[in-house]
């Protein structure tokens, strides 16, 4: 038998809605959480839907961490594994594990209209940023005769994010709190809770993480919530409705192997200098003919402004039917397209939450020299070249292939 933390322990033994499991690295709040849902299935009437954000196979992802569950508890003869299922034969409660996107699309309508939920837990929740689909499969979680849970496992992101919002701020809920107020149950961990369990050399990592590094270690060691002007190059941004003024323009990055092909919408309103944006597409690996489809898809006959470091790729999509013009970059055109975005506000769709996750890291190299460093830009490369296309284009949008 293994032990788990008696922090964990107050998801079964309080009577709340909501159990919002939040640290950082290394804290086992996963481990924790998972093997007490493991040991609830031990009790009859249990169906628990276990979600990510993204998930493409919880047979590859998720399953094998269940399975390594059950091994330690020495349970594993007494549950059926499918893939995508885990059902306890001696009590029929079962986990099922589903994403709330997946590449057939938003799956939101599909999981609310589950029936016999007990338990929803969403997993990495820091990535789940659009309220309305939290309220929407939240609403649906009412079985009767068992105690309805809704478990949210998370590394805090900024405060900008709605689970700060609604259930910290908005409760007056200190961060890193190990209470229940009203229908909550807060647990916080750190790796401090979990150090028997870690090798000799990751806690020499987060020794010199926390010298050299002191507001990393803060956030992605304590699990903090950030302000997201710390250290990020946009702090202009917010999450809300994506407005559209007049016609709109598209913004696309060319990936290779695991680096995402993207895929964005932007709108311009001059008069209040706000720029809306609304992320469309961002997956590794695409074919030619597969990112052709997905640009009629998006854009339509809508002009796409493309990475111009791919001429080829932009003239074969173009074959394809495609509205496509390459990007113009030269020296500086970095440094130009930020400042032409730190210039506006930003508004983002809460549904982009690659985007979101690209605007709270994206971050400078060396401030001196403006150099930004290079990651968590393949939506933000495109927005920079949609967005310097239409302020220095007084044609924006009206290019039409032939």
């Amino acid at each position: 038998m293994i032990n788990v933390h008696n922090k964990y322990k107050t998801i079964v033994s309080e009577d709340s809605r909501y159990y919002i499991v939040s640290g950082g690295r290394g804290s086992g709040k996963s481990f924790g959480v998972n093997t007490l849902l493991v040991m609830l299935t031990f009790e009859a009437g249990h169906t628990i839907l276990f979600t990510r954000y993204t998930l493409t196979s919880a047979y590859i992802s998720i399953i094998p961490e269940f399975i390594e569950k059950l091994e330690l508890l020495d349970v594993i003869q007494h549950f059926h594994i499918t893939k995508d299922e885990i059902i306890n034969k001696q009590t029929g409660s079962k986990i099922i594990f589903r994403g709330i996107k997946t590449s057939s699309g938003d799956q939101t309508a599909n999981l609310k209209s589950l029936q016999g939920i007990t338990t929803w837990v969403v997993d990495e929740a820091e990535e789940l940023t659009d309220e309305q689909k939290f309220d929407t499969i939240d609403l649906s979680v009412r079985q009767q005769g068992k105690p309805n849970r809704v478990i949210l496992i998370l590394n805090p992101t900024t405060k900008e994010h709605f689970i700060y919002r609604r259930f910290f701020e908005d409760r007056g809920v200190q961060e890193g709190s190990n209470i229940t107020k009203g229908n909550t149950t807060y647990i916080h961990t750190t790796y401090l809770d979990n150090i028997d369990n870690l090798s000799k050399s990751y806690i020499e990592q987060i020794a010199q993480m926390r010298e050299r590094r002191p507001e990393k270690y803060k956030q992605q060691m304590l699990g903090a919530w950030l302000n997201k002007a710390e250290g990020v190059i946009f702090d202009n941004w917010t999450i809300g409705e994506f407005k559209r003024k007049g016609v709109s323009v598209w913004g696309q990055d060319y990936g290779f192997a695991a680096d995402p092909t993207t895929l964005i919408e932007t709108n311009i309103d001059t008069s209040t200098k706000t720029i809306y944006l609304r992320e469309c597409v961002y997956l590794p690996r695409l074919t030619t003919s597969q990112i052709a489809e997905l640009n009629l898809k998006h854009a339509r006959d809508g002009l796409i402004i493309g990475d111009s470091a791919e001429p080829r790729l932009i003239t074969e999509i173009k074959a394809k039917g495609c509205n496509v013009l390459p990007s113009i970059k030269g020296q500086g055109s970095v440094t130009y397209g930020i400042s032409l975005l730190q210039d506006y506000d930003l508004v983002v769709s809460p549904d982009s939450t690659n985007l979101i996750k690209e605007l709270n890291n994206y971050r400078w190299l060396e401030r001196k020299s403006n150099t930004p460093i290079d990651k968590y830009n393949h939506l933000i490369d495109a927005v920079r070249y949609a967005v310097g296309y239409q302020l220095q284009n007084p044609n924006r949008g009206k290019y039409i292939v032939h």
